[in-house]
């Protein structure tokens, strides 16, 4: 019988084999977060495709309108100099070049979602002691975050 005074036995102070038990244990929640990250970062690319598509076939639908204009203006100012209906096809042309300019503009500021940038900052290595960046907002499509350098 062990003395009332004496101390419990203490477990033995975890190994390699704990550690390891511990590492498969984290793996599964570690790929999950890539896994959702890049599920939700996909759908956005995806949505913000679908949305060029659909912004450049309207812009080419106003840059064919644009180019009839011009000529139509171009033919009815030639053959009926200075008639009214020329300023009105002059007007439609610079309408829809304005409009088109527009959606391109657009397309642009949308590019950069096609790349996967949160992805691909969370995925790349940090230097050892230095934490990973904290997620913050979306870049809105008009104020394009600047990518970091390359090292």
């Amino acid at each position: 019988m062990p003395a009332p005074d004496a101390a419990p036995p203490q477990p033995p102070p975890p190994g390699w084999l704990a550690a390891l038990q511990d590492l498969a244990r984290e793996l599964p929640g570690l790929v999950t977060d890539r896994l959702d990250l890049l599920g939700l970062e996909l759908r956005r690319a995806g949505l913000a495709l679908a949305q060029i598509a659909a912004l450049v076939v309207a812009a080419a639908v106003l840059g064919v309108t644009a180019w009839l204009a011009l000529w139509a203006g171009i033919a009815g100012a030639l053959v009926r100099a200075g008639l009214p209906w020329a300023g009105a096809l002059l007007l439609v042309l610079l309408l829809n070049l304005a409009a088109s300019a527009a959606l391109l503009l657009r397309v642009r500021g949308l590019l950069p979602q096609l790349g996967l940038p949160a992805t691909r900052r969370h995925l790349r290595p940090t230097p050892a002691g230095v934490p990973a960046p904290l997620p913050t907002e979306a870049p809105r499509a008009h104020e394009p975050r600047a990518e970091p350098a390359a090292r």
